[in-house]
């Protein structure tokens, strides 16, 4: 915690507490423009801030005066970093807060994976950050969670990282592209131009990444490969960082046909979401089997994503959670009805048993 940024002198009075903000800082730039963070923050946290001069004074309940105060120490450590505050960072620091993480919000969010054109990709969550970690640290990395938790986006970045300081030669982004079967060939143009679609969401990641009037050249070198998941079949991929897209929509076999690609020097990122899968009906998705399969494999990692690490729209992460809750409801009703089945089945095989004794 910086020295600036700790309690001023004794609490005033019982519940109350005191924090002097660095003059280095605007209050502007800490409480937002007519108070717009302010705001934010006294509807999240349960206690009365006034602000005075560079003084804030924070009324309330013990552990609610902790938390505010936690949370100012934390957006000033973002703003001596050079951080330009946002609602979403105060709530991003929040969730970190109220979770008890041993990481601290200001270390997550200042962590910079990548910067292009005055843009830098920076984990907006703890869960973001672990995953990064996890990249950096493991093989292979399995990145599932809902849309809109940055699994691929993040990968990606970490990528183009890994291709700009040499550590790897090329990076391979691929996709199943489940309706690119034999309907196919209904679709007019080339190979290319039907499963471009498909691919498309990887070329946008790619052009908020790096110049793209670089990219043609970078994949006509074959530096960068974007390619359907059919076409890594019968490949051994050396120095490379591979990204496998959409998982949840492999077979098991197509899993494993991808995984068993790994070369020496490579790196593998898997990611997915298991709640949308457009398999045909029957098809065991490779993505659901895959941590049963791989379970306990050294330098394999899971990394586990929920709705709180949503950084899309806030009604994306509510939506994710609607629709959790409504699976679970379908399951248990169809739980109950087939129980309610099984105990049909059983009343009339006793009675039909029970009229047999009686013949």
């Amino acid at each position: 915690m910086p020295e600036s940024a700790t309690p001023s002198g004794a609490s005033p009075a019982p519940g109350t507490t005191r924090i002097v903000v660095p003059g280095p800082h605007s209050m502007v730039s800490l409480l937002g423009h007519q108070d717009e963070l302010l705001r934010t923050i006294e509807g999240a946290v349960a206690a009365d801030i006034h602000v005075r001069g560079n003084e804030i004074t924070i009324t309330g309940a013990p552990a609610d005066n902790e938390l505010a105060r936690k949370l100012f120490v934390e957006l000033i450590a973002l703003l001596d970093a050079g951080t330009e505050l946002t609602p979403q960072h105060v709530d991003h620091c929040l969730a970190m807060l109220r979770s008890g993480a041993q990481e601290r919000p200001a270390e997550v969010l200042t962590l910079n994976i990548l910067s292009n054109r005055g843009r830098t990709i920076r984990p907006k969550t703890l869960n973001q950050k672990r995953y990064v970690d996890a990249i950096d640290a493991h093989t292979i990395v399995f990145g599932i969670g809902p849309a809109g938790t940055g699994k691929t986006y993040l990968a990606m970045a970490k990528a183009v990282q890994a291709l700009q300081a040499k550590k790897v030669n090329r990076i391979i982004l691929t996709r199943p592209a489940v309706e690119a079967g034999e309907r196919l060939g209904f679709l007019p143009g080339t190979l290319y131009e039907k499963i471009d679609p498909y691919l498309r969401p990887l070329y946008d990641a790619l052009h908020d990444m790096i110049d793209p009037d670089s990219i043609p050249r970078l994949m006509q070198s074959g530096t960068i490969e974007v390619a359907p998941l059919a076409y890594m079949r019968g490949r051994t991929l050396n120095d490379a960082f591979i990204i496998l897209d959409e998982a949840q929509n492999t077979s098991p076999e197509q899993m494993k046909m991808f995984l068993t690609r790994l070369g020496f020097g490579a790196k593998i990122v898997v990611t997915g979401d298991i709640t949308q899968v457009d398999l045909p009906s029957g098809t065991r998705s490779g993505l659901r089997v895959v941590r049963e399969i791989l379970d306990g494999l050294d330098d394999v990692h899971f990394a586990s994503l929920t709705s709180a690490d949503v950084v899309r729209h806030r009604l994306v992460g509510e939506i994710v959670d609607a629709y959790a809750r409504w699976d679970a409801a379908e399951d248990a009703g169809a739980a109950g009805a087939g129980s309610g089945a099984a105990g049909a089945g059983a009343s009339s095989a006793s009675g039909r048993s029970a009229r047999r004794d009686r013949r």
